[in-house]
């Protein structure tokens, strides 16, 4: 623990100042937009993420004797586990079963995350211009506070969820157990990033180019245009029509969506850089979207809602794949992350990446019975990232695709 240093416990987020929160998400990973203090205030004050859906925000705040905001974690008390992705209702099942006769129950639970939001990056934010052995302490306080918390409360346990590696490791050297999972994620060259979209085939084996010329062809013959519009230019028009193919991507299924529309208008307004919209035309009216959010600081893009108002054949992974894609290589966007799950997307040039969270559980018995499972688990994760790795689209040898010739679009 850092001396003269106190925790701060914040159920309603306008008491926490938001230049001092947002400090702590300069430059991080995954920081913009889905740590900013107006995201998860939009999450809370829209109905999206709030008491009556099951999440109570209880940010945490490490703050100095002049009330300066030195560190912070996102979290919320959990009544359930959904819009988490990263899945533990089998221990919320085993827990109870186990313990009902104590009147125990898994949930509530504490969770640090931006919800509905799988994004990599940290969730023990320490502003950046502290000294690197003091950063280490206030994560560690940040981890020693939420395990009390818990303790004090009679919480079964405490998550942090897509965290960055050295959190990992802090926390599981704090007893903590790790848990890991497979994302799909495009990186732009380092040495010589892509000149287009064409020259980001050129580096793909020839089978998978022909596929991706393929399902491209048809949506040009479907009638299929894009407009392009980010941040300012989007007007109301437009988040009207992405909201009803957003909502229709769950109607479709029988569930509500998880964002409400006043969310939306609440990002908009309040976090416009963070957005560029790919509006999908046919005849001039617009039959589908996909939205990303972008970090212009990091140079990141995530690909994370989409909806369709009309059927037309590949038109999913045009819309939020090669027209994002191919956004991000004229933009100079060194990455673009393709949301939860979904190994279609390695063929497509999204190469996997492993994810980690880390889990603190109370129960002794509990914990031991997770932690043989997770062991397993990893084993299994493992073998499975390096068959991912055996099936990388991407041409070994350059000269590979010699003598032989694509197909005229």
């Amino acid at each position: 623990m850092v001396a003269g240093l106190t925790v701060h416990w914040h159920t309603d987020l306008a008491e926490i100042d938001a230049m001092q929160w947002d400090a702590l998400t300069e430059g991080v990973e995954g920081g913009g937009p889905f740590l900013r203090l107006a995201f998860l205030r939009a999450m809370v004050d829209s109905g999206s993420a709030c008491p009556d859906s099951g999440w109570h925000p209880l940010l945490l705040t490490v703050q100095d004797g002049q009330g300066r905001v030195l560190a912070g974690s996102p979290l919320f008390v959990k009544e359930h586990s959904y819009g988490e992705y990263v899945f533990d209702w089998a221990w919320a099942d085993a827990h109870d079963r186990a313990l009902a006769s104590q009147g125990a129950q898994y949930y509530p639970k504490l969770l640090s995350a931006s919800p509905f939001s799988p994004i990599p990056g940290q969730r023990l934010l320490v502003r950046p211009d502290t000294p690197a052995d003091t950063q280490v302490a206030l994560r560690a306080q940040l981890l020693g506070a939420i395990e009390a918390r818990c303790v004090a409360q009679g919480w079964s346990s405490a998550h942090a969820l897509f965290v960055s590696e050295p959190e990992a490791q802090l926390a599981e050297r704090a007893g903590w157990l790790r848990r890991s999972g497979v994302q799909f994620h495009w990186e732009n060259r380092a040495e010589a990033p892509y000149i287009d979209f064409e020259d980001f085939l050129a580096s793909l084996q020839r089978d998978k180019r022909k596929k991706i010329q393929q399902e491209r062809r048809k949506v040009r013959e479907a009638g299929i245009e894009f407009v392009i519009r980010q941040g300012a230019e989007l007007t109301q028009d437009d988040w009207d029509f992405f909201y009803r193919c957003y909502a229709q991507t769950y109607l479709k299924r029988g569930r509500q969506p998880y964002l409400t529309r006043d969310f939306w208008q609440r990002v908009s307004e309040a976090l416009p850089e963070h957005w560029v919209l790919f509006t999908a035309l046919q005849g001039g009216t617009p039959v589908a979207s996909a939205l990303l959010a972008i970090d212009p600081v990091r140079r990141v893009a995530y690909g994370r809602y989409w909806g369709a108002v009309a059927q037309v054949s590949c038109l999913h992974f045009e819309a939020c794949y090669y027209q994002p894609l191919a956004w991000c290589i004229a933009q100079d966007y060194r990455r673009f992350e393709g949301g939860a799950q979904g190994e279609h997307k390695l063929a497509r040039g999204l190469l996997p990446v492993a994810t980690q969270s880390v889990h603190w559980l109370a129960h002794p018995g509990l914990r031991d019975a997770v932690a043989r499972f997770l062991d397993r688990e990893s084993q299994g994760i493992g073998q499975y990232l390096e068959h991912l790795d055996a099936r990388a689209p991407f041409k070994i040898d350059p000269d590979m695709d010699a003598g032989q010739h694509d197909e005229l679009p």
